[in-house]
């Protein structure tokens, strides 16, 4: 049976920690919040992986290409190890073997949303890259990738900071990555995950705290 969760792309989500529920994978140690999954165990899938200390994942083909950002601890598979802040981006026809060591990890992860021409191999330390100036006084943007009306990014708000309201064309998704970021439908704290439909919109602020983010942008028009 085909899972469907959060499937109606047409239908504004939001997932606020307090909403977590964490489901074991088939993989010991390795556990899933599912936020959206169309499929089985091989889904088009957005998920946060919690993988404990010295736990493994079986050896598997990226038919869909994924695209992650750690979270937290060190994810490692054997090209290399990808600290917190590590966005990494592995082609339809990649593969790879996760061996997490003894930190564990807490990665945010896209599977099977890639177009088919879409081949770019991605590994970004977010940590060292530069930001440049956003639309609006204390907003700083940093693109991660752009592809045919995709794009990601990581945009860092100042605390107290007013953005315009906007449009979604292609729809909009958010991962809060630190503070509490805010438009009129609501407060989003650290971890929310929040999906906007094609044509939707809103007028996001932060307030004291500022708030960092992951956005991406221009993938939900279908």
């Amino acid at each position: 049976m085909t899972t469907l969760l959060n499937a109606n792309f047409g239908q504004r989500i939001v997932i606020r920690p307090a909403d977590y529920r964490w489901v074991d994978s088939p993989m010991p140690g390795v556990e899933r919040m599912m936020l959206d999954r169309i499929g089985d165990e091989v889904a088009r899938a957005t998920s946060i992986v919690r993988y404990a200390p010295f736990s493994e994942f079986s050896s598997h083909l990226h038919s869909g290409g994924e695209e992650f950002l750690v979270l937290d601890g060190v994810f490692a598979d054997e090209h290399q190890n990808y600290p917190p802040g590590s966005y990494v981006r592995n082609p339809i026809g990649s593969s790879h073997t996760p061996k997490i060591g003894k930190e564990g990890a807490t990665i945010f992860v896209k599977l099977h949303q890639f177009s088919e021409a879409d081949a770019a191999q991605k590994v970004i330390d977010t940590n060292a890259e530069s930001w440049r100036q956003g639309l609006v006084d204390g907003l700083s943007v940093m693109s991660l990738h752009e592809f045919e009306g995709e794009h990601v990014a990581l945009v860092k708000w100042a605390p107290n900071t007013q953005f315009n309201t906007h449009q979604h064309w292609g729809g909009e998704e958010i991962f809060v990555l630190e503070g509490t970021f805010h438009d009129e439908h609501g407060s989003y704290p650290k971890g929310s995950w929040l999906r906007s439909p094609h044509l939707s919109q809103h007028t996001p602020f932060t307030k004291d705290d500022g708030a960092l983010i992951y956005v991406k942008a221009g993938h939900l028009n279908t």
